[in-house]
């Protein structure tokens, strides 16, 4: 099967494995344990933050900055297109008590108006804005990389009013390389940030949430609260040591190829793709004219061997990986020319 559902489906490599082998075995909730502190420490230096805290999923890790950032009742301000909003179940209200309120843009970027207008203190009669929310790479916008210039828009505004600003960086080195920067760069816009590892960066499991010392303390509170203390979790740290190391340059390979689906599935029909929106390795493929709704797309490509996701009632959602290269593309670009045609 060619598994194109996300770049969670990488496998660790041989490097990797090899460094779980030899990982220090110490209680991480309890004593701390070497080899997750030198993967906090190694993650807070690329973010250019002060401190990092290792947790289970990014979900976890954004919400611990939303426990960590803000009191109960307070308002997030979020792109309404969010991964966060869209995919991590409420969390934002159900566990950190916070309400939210969705603000219009494009391609995953808020309307800094619209954002501005948004922004609130609090009264006697009103929750203020808690934290505003960037997202980057931004998921549902088929992987758009933010604009420095409009994160750097967003950080002033939130600091003019004193409010907390977090980055759902889970993909930020593949937004880094496609802006052609460096992590820490991105993340300079931001108070807190999170970054996954398990994701194009290929290590099984885990996140990392930066910011300030004084962030960070309180955030291992609440990871506790929510059940993210791991015990010897030396051997999934050093995975992710080793991720951050060898890793990251490689990520420009997934765009490379997520281009190369893009302009395929754009020669079969224009409607499909736009290609010049492809920032980085996440392709969203728009299967409304063929009047077949996406799930049924991802059943018949299935059947073709090709693993996809719906992303919504009638868009596909590509992701490219290292265990994919050009013929995998191509064959990917075959089966769906095929079916299309069949409609």
């Amino acid at each position: 099967m060619i598994d194109l559902r996300s770049d969670t489906v990488t496998q660790p490599t041989e490097a990797m494995l090899e460094s779980m082998r030899e990982a220090t075995l110490g209680d991480d909730s309890r004593d701390g344990d070497p080899t997750v502190m030198k993967l906090e420490q190694l993650a807070a230096e690329r973010m250019g933050k002060e401190a990092g805290a290792f947790m289970p999923s990014g979900t976890m890790a954004n919400l611990v900055a939303m426990l960590t950032h803000a009191q109960r009742g307070g308002e997030v301000l979020i792109d309404e297109g969010s991964h966060t909003l869209n995919a991590e179940l409420g969390g934002i209200a159900a566990v950190a008590g916070l309400f939210y309120r969705g603000i219009p843009g494009r391609r995953g970027a808020m309307a800094i108006e619209a954002l501005r207008e948004a922004v609130r203190p609090t009264l006697r009669n009103q929750m203020g804005t808690a934290i505003i929310w960037m997202e980057n790479t931004h998921n549902r916008a088929g992987g758009a990389a933010l604009p420095l210039d409009h994160m750097q828009a967003v950080y002033t505004l939130a600091r003019e009013n004193a409010v907390p600003v977090h980055l759902d960086g889970a993909r930020i080195f593949n937004a880094a390389a496609a802006l052609k920067t460096e992590a820490a760069q991105v993340a300079q816009h931001a108070d807190s940030v999170c970054f996954c590892v398990s994701k194009g960066l290929s290590a099984p499991v885990g996140s990392v949430l930066c910011g300030a010392n004084a962030f960070i303390e309180r955030a291992r509170a609440f990871r506790r609260m929510v059940g993210g203390n791991m015990r010897q979790a030396g051997p999934l740290a050093a995975a992710g040591i080793v991720a951050l190391e060898t890793m990251v340059d490689r990520l420009v390979e997934d765009h490379r190829t997520a281009k190369r689906l893009a302009e395929g599935l754009h020669r079969i029909d224009s409607s499909l793709v736009d290609p010049r929106e492809v920032d980085t390795n996440l392709v969203r493929v728009e299967v409304g004219k063929s009047d077949r709704r996406a799930g049924q797309w991802s059943a018949d490509l299935k059947q073709k061997g090709i693993l996809v996701s719906p992303c919504a009632l009638y868009a596909l959602r590509f992701v490219t990986h290292r265990h994919i290269g050009e013929a995998e593309i191509d064959a990917t670009v075959g089966a769906f020319g095929e079916l299309w045609h069949r409609t």
